[in-house]
């Protein structure tokens, strides 16, 4: 799976792992925007349109479910990137693929890959 000029909406509240995740995609050639908070969020998403989103769950002790609905009404697929895996999820959120961290670029590409087939 290629991910080559796709743009990616990132919503992660830890720099390390948001720049890490950014530099993996950067280097697969995607572009990025990148929020560290939920407000932040909020704004990009009325500025661009995206692809994929990639959200932690838990972000700065909130949950990230309503940026994630925003993204899927907007037709957006969404995975969400999170150390807590699978079963933290609300409800509406079952079927969201989940890639525990820490992740490799090849989850984020499968993942991305399970998105494109639905």
């Amino acid at each position: 799976m290629t991910i080559d000029g796709m743009h990616f909406f990132i919503l992660e509240d830890e720099p390390i792992i948001a720049f890490g995740l950014e530099d993996l995609l950067l280097d697969e050639g995607a572009k990025v925007s990148l929020a560290t908070a939920l407000d932040e969020a909020e704004e990009l998403l009325g500025s661009a349109s995206f692809d994929f989103g990639i959200l932690d769950v838990n972000v700065r002790g909130e949950k990230s479910y309503g940026v994630a609905r925003k993204l899927l009404d907007q037709g957006v697929p969404v995975m969400f990137a999170t150390g807590y895996g699978d079963n933290a999820h609300a409800d509406g959120f079952e079927n969201v693929p989940t890639v525990t961290k820490p992740y490799s670029i090849h989850q984020i590409k499968d993942a991305v890959e399970q998105l494109s087939r639905v």
